[in-house]
């Protein structure tokens, strides 16, 4: 009876895009663990500051990681410090293959963080209208 509710659970959820494997979970925080140095010395080499892997999400096949990244107090912005990963692409997911063991080394695809920013944002605005209240 538990085992056809949770399988019940799975169908729906899935159907519903929602990832449930706890395997794509531990790969996806494998790698991230493992790409951040490499991301932060080309950030280094590149003067694109603090440099932060701070999500990383597979596809259900664990073919495909996406990568998110933000960066703080560098020259360049992390739109052109993604670029800068784009062309380091092949070197970081060699790296990663010879660093963690699976049967395949999954395609690395980079994305904004733009949270941060986005809360930034929001404080903003809660801030101005607090200000309007006590006026």
């Amino acid at each position: 009876m538990r085992d056809s509710r949770s399988l019940k659970l799975k169908e729906n959820l899935i159907k519903k895009g929602v990832s449930v494997s706890i395997r794509s979970e531990k790969v996806a925080s494998l790698i991230k663990r493992v790409i951040s140095k490499p991301i932060n010395d080309i950030a280094h080499e590149n003067e694109a500051g603090i440099a932060t892997v701070t999500t990383v999400k597979m596809s259900p096949d664990l073919q495909i990681a996406k990568i998110y990244i933000s960066s703080y107090g560098g020259k360049i912005s992390t739109a052109e410090f993604i670029s800068i990963l784009e062309n380091h692409k092949g070197e970081l997911r060699t790296y990663l293959g010879a660093n963690v063991r699976l049967r395949f080394t999954p395609e690395l695809r980079f994305f904004l963080d733009d949270t941060l920013d986005q809360m930034e944002h929001i404080q903003k605005l809660l801030d101005s209208i607090n200000q309007k209240k006590s006026n």
